[in-house]
């Protein structure tokens, strides 16, 4: 009988994170496709769309008119999921039927005047303003004693529900701590207790020991393909040092935070030459007051794309029904990610040309 091999046969991997586990199947990565194709994004939006309510001077939905900013631009959300004068109020029938009043803030952060440039094709500096801001956003949003989480995120892609092209994120600012967060705190706070160290932190120096899942690194960043990721291409963005949260970066390791995501974003984009879509968003301590020392500060990235620029990754069937389920290994997918090059296709196209 063959020896186990997780490059070869179906496994189980835990996620020390949420305590959940998820199925890992390699041989069905050599299956025939015949499944949904996704048209991929060629798009050349211009510098500036005259219809786009997000771009510098226009109007938006309700009227108001965006500022002539060069920056970084944030407004209050004009469709926001959470309000802050939503009323109190709680429902409850049989001990099964339970509902409660959940209020908070929704903010928009436009990451530059530019409707045409995404992440990857920003300048580490700017991006560096545009961490400066999710941490102004963290600061003034968590003291508010009504917000016990922070939830700062960004959707890119219409694949992933992105309603408008305009590179931007998002905050969610609200009263209870939400489902992934709660799940982490609890995982990290047992940790914590145990060893009295960082789960991610001694996590990280298994992964620099074992270097498979490394994706790249800087002096204060490491990229990596978690041992237990769900998503074809998902990564984890650690900081060397334990931090809480992200008003607790230097200077310099907000820039070597910036530079990490436009390093990361510009392989994605080259992994199938196309605007690579995802959801990513940071994970930070609650801010409800006390100390969190268990917590450590990470940024996920989950893309959907699996084969190809118009083949992704569906959550359907068992992952809905049991638990998350991949095919292609974390370790292949991070030497994937590993071997492709640092400068953006459409800048070495554009060289091409010339």
């Amino acid at each position: 009988m063959a020896s186990f091999d997780l490059a070869q046969h179906p496994h189980r991997r835990f996620n020390p994170l949420t305590g959940e586990w998820l199925l890992v199947s390699p041989h069905r990565a050599l299956r025939p496709w015949q499944g949904q194709q996704e048209a991929p994004d060629r798009s050349q939006r211009p510098a500036y769309d005259p219809t786009c309510y997000l771009c510098a001077g226009n109007t938006r939905a309700n009227g108001a008119v965006n500022p002539a900013y060069t920056g970084t631009f944030v407004f209050d959300n004009d469709f926001a999921a959470l309000t802050p004068d939503a009323p109190a109020g709680t429902v409850e029938v049989g001990g099964l039927l339970r509902a409660e009043a959940e209020s908070g803030v929704g903010r928009v952060i436009c990451f530059s005047p530019r409707h045409d440039l995404t992440l990857p094709e920003m300048s580490t500096p700017d991006i560096r303003r545009v961490v400066d801001v999710w941490a102004e956003e963290f600061a003034s949003l968590g003291a508010r004693p009504d917000i016990n989480y922070v939830q700062i995120f960004e959707n890119k892609g219409a694949v992933m529900g992105c309603s408008n092209p305009h590179p931007h994120g998002q905050v969610w600012a609200q009263r209870t701590v939400p489902g992934d967060p709660a799940k982490e705190t609890v995982q990290q706070q047992a940790y914590f207790q145990q060893h009295g160290r960082s789960l991610l932190a001694d996590y990280l120096e298994l992964e620099l020991n074992e270097q498979v899942r490394i994706v790249l690194e800087n002096e204060h960043f490491v990229v990596l393909v978690p041992f237990w990721a769900a998503w074809p291409f998902e990564t984890l963005v650690l900081p060397r040092r334990v931090v809480q949260d992200v008003t607790q970066l230097t200077d310099a390791e907000r820039d070597n935070f910036a530079d990490v995501i436009r390093r990361l974003t510009i392989r994605y984009d080259n992994l199938f030459q196309t605007s690579f879509p995802y959801s990513a968003g940071l994970h930070q301590r609650p801010t409800d007051g006390q100390q969190h020392p268990e917590w450590h500060l990470h940024m996920h990235f989950f893309p959907p794309l699996l084969r190809s620029a118009t083949v992704r990754k569906f959550m359907v069937g068992y992952e809905l029904l049991a638990n998350p389920q991949r095919d292609i290994t974390p370790e292949y997918a991070a030497q994937r990610l590993r071997e492709l090059p640092e400068v953006h296709y459409k800048q070495t196209t554009a060289q091409e040309e010339v």
